[in-house]
């Protein structure tokens, strides 16, 4: 779930990057929180008595009035003490130098605030009673105390967040407090079984769940780590391969009895769409959204990308007449916030991306809606193609200009926008073996590296229980906008099977630029890559599982029947990318991608309680022909 790295996001202040100087050039003073603000420390009564703990740093310039900008976090809010001072207080530097009542607040249950703390917790339409409370309520509440209680403000109120943070400030303007005028919910987590953390496809999100709830726990529940656990290390694996150490200690069963969470285990055991959760999905609540908002996402982030796009539809559906903007680039999770964001791995973006959406969209948005200070001028979808490496400004998303057409898969490994023929071979083949699944990164990593998510995928092409289709170089630049949208034709042995699809990039031969591994959004757990040149790279664009028994719904699993040609249809999170001229567009197809997620064991079982002798080889096939034709519905613009 969320890479630890992220418990610190508001608590360390930002990656600065030394850039090349000229000489009559010097570099700007640090800026020191301290000497510009005040901090204050309070608790603030709910409306059914618990008391929410609040940090404020109020600027120690009276001259004129500020808005407030709020982060409400399960993290904590931490320095603590009214002598100890945060060293960054707002998205950028940029915010704590133009001035704002900053507010930090330790949301129910979690640190210094009061109440249970429930992961994900339910939102109401509308409380049915005075004394019932959620997020929105709790937001509504603080607002309305911060407004009568901090001196010197304008009345005016932001929120911004990051992952667990962002979908904090999704359910804070839930029937918004009037007061809010402003809200960036930036990789929101949103809706944890269809796309987010949780499950994509069906299937269990297992090795990035297991890392993360070892570490985040409800009070009294912590991990007892041995005492070999390495300094700076949340969790001892014994290894440094996430994948040996999940095949061992396989089945799910096993590793719930190491970690001992109850969150995990609420994870990893509601294994269908059911009334756990129902309620948690937030954007089915956004309504009465009454103030500006611009949610934030990358391309690239390994846990919340379906989150920002769920978060814009629902917001635009619901409440016409605000502005309601979407923001992506090509960015890990949270990486807008703290990296350059001119590479991810080997692949470079040809600009700092990170340092374009701190200037030249966030920091004017709010500046706008909080300060009245000009036009941000911002577009509805400001959108970052990778590929062709530039900024898109779009009126809508997806792009009313894209025009749905489906890529082929064909005999021989041939991928085209034509349709199949009928004299075609019918279909391909592979065993896919639970026992010997296909890895998801080339190499050893304990935690999710989010390279991944673009990382090389010649290592799979290379196995037998890899399907692979490539389409002849391209002629001209084809750009994807928009999701991306698998239509299969499948049969199976066993009676359950997952089917993994990966969109990729496949480099030219004479790529010959050479490209050496550049840390600049990559976790600290990566691991180092040599110089080398980029031909015939295959980039991942987009992969995402499939677990057939839900091919007729999340709530409704059901088995396959054996050697059945059978529909398989989903659809997987968006991309905005372009094909260049001499590149392939490439389809893989495998049925393992371990141990990212979770094990099908090819029988129609509880998979959560699935015993080793559950899981067995099964014989996948995918077919291609005129009758039973299988490809990716996708959304086109055409230059």
């Amino acid at each position: 779930m969320k890479h630890i790295f992220l418990l610190f996001l508001l608590l360390l202040p930002l990656a600065v990057f030394a850039q090349e100087q000229k000489p009559e050039e010097k570099k700007p003073e640090p800026f020191d929180v301290k000497a510009h603000y005040t901090k204050y420390e309070y608790r603030i009564p709910m409306r059914d008595g618990v008391r929410l703990f609040v940090s404020v740093y109020v600027p120690k310039d009276t001259s004129h009035p500020y808005p407030f900008l709020m982060t409400r976090t399960p993290y904590s809010v931490g320095p603590y003490g009214e002598d100890h001072y945060k060293t960054r207080l707002g998205p950028s530097e940029s915010f704590d130098r133009a001035g704002y009542i900053f507010v930090f607040e330790d949301v129910r249950g979690r640190y210094q605030s009061e109440g249970k703390f429930v992961d994900m917790p339910p939102q109401f339409d509308r409380p049915s009673s005075p004394k019932d409370v959620d997020e929105s309520t709790d937001m509504y509440d603080t607002v309305d105390w911060l407004l009568k209680n901090v001196p010197n403000n304008n009345g005016k109120v932001g929120i911004w967040g990051i992952s667990y943070p962002g979908f904090y400030t999704s359910a804070s303007i839930i029937n918004s407090h009037p007061a809010i005028k402003a809200a960036s919910p930036e990789a929101p987590m949103t809706n944890l079984f269809e796309g987010d953390d949780g499950y994509h496809g069906g299937a269990f999100m297992l090795d990035a769940n297991f890392d993360f709830y070892s570490v985040f726990r409800p009070r009294g529940q912590e991990l007892e780590l041995p005492p070999t656990t390495p300094t700076g290390r949340n969790f001892h694996y014994g290894t440094t391969d996430a994948y040996e150490y999940f095949l061992k200690h396989y089945p799910i069963s096993n590793l719930e009895a190491i970690i001992k969470s109850p969150l995990f285990d609420d994870q990893a055991n509601n294994a269908v769409y059911n009334d756990y959760w129902n309620p948690r999905d937030v954007s089915q609540h956004m309504k009465g959204v009454k103030c500006a908002v611009l949610t934030v996402g990358g391309w690239f982030d390994a846990e919340d990308l379906e989150g920002p796009f769920r978060t814009y539809h629902a917001i635009e559906k619901n409440n016409p007449g605000i502005f309601n903007a979407i923001a992506v680039g090509p960015w890990v999770h949270g990486g807008w916030a703290r990296y350059e964001g001119n590479s991810l791995g080997r692949v470079q973006f040809n600009s700092n991306t990170g340092d374009f959406y701190r200037e030249h969209i966030i920091f004017p948005f709010f500046e706008q809606y909080l300060k009245g200070e000009g036009d941000a001028k911002l577009p509805e979808a400001y959108m970052f193609e990778t590929g062709s490496d530039v900024w898109r400004e779009y009126s809508a998303w997806p792009p009313k200009e894209a025009q749905s057409k489906t890529l082929y898969l064909h005999a021989n490994g041939k991928l085209s926008f034509d349709a199949p023929a009928a004299d075609e071979k019918p279909y391909d083949e592979y065993v896919s073996d639970p026992h010997r699944p296909v890895p998801y990164i080339a190499y050893a990593a304990t935690g999710v590296p989010q390279e991944y998510m673009l990382s090389d995928q010649r290592f799979a092409a290379r196995r037998p229980d890899v399907l692979v289709y490539e389409s002849d170089p391209l002629t001209s630049d084809v750009t994807f906008a928009g999701p991306v949208s698998p239509h299969l034709q499948i049969s199976s042995s066993g009676t359950d099977s997952d089917f993994v699809v990966k969109l990729i990039d496949e480099y030219p031969t004479d790529y010959d630029e050479p490209v050496a591994r550049n840390l600049s959004q990559s976790p600290p757990t990566d691991v180092a890559m040599p110089v080398e040149k980029m031909g015939d790279y295959e980039m991942l664009v987009r992969g995402e599982p499939m677990r057939a028994k839900f091919r007729n719904g999340w709530d409704n699993p059901q088995p396959l029947t054996p050697n059945q040609v059978t529909p398989v249809n989903y659809e997987m999170q968006d991309v905005n990318h372009t094909f260049r001229r001499g590149h392939r567009i490439m389809i893989q197809i495998q049925s393992s991608w371990f141990p990212l997620v979770d094990l099908n064991p090819q029988t129609f079982t509880d998979i959560p309680k699935a015993k080793l002798s559950d899981f067995k080889p099964a014989t996948e096939r995918v077919y291609h022909s005129a009758a039973n034709a299988s490809g990716i519905v996708v959304g086109v613009i055409s230059r």
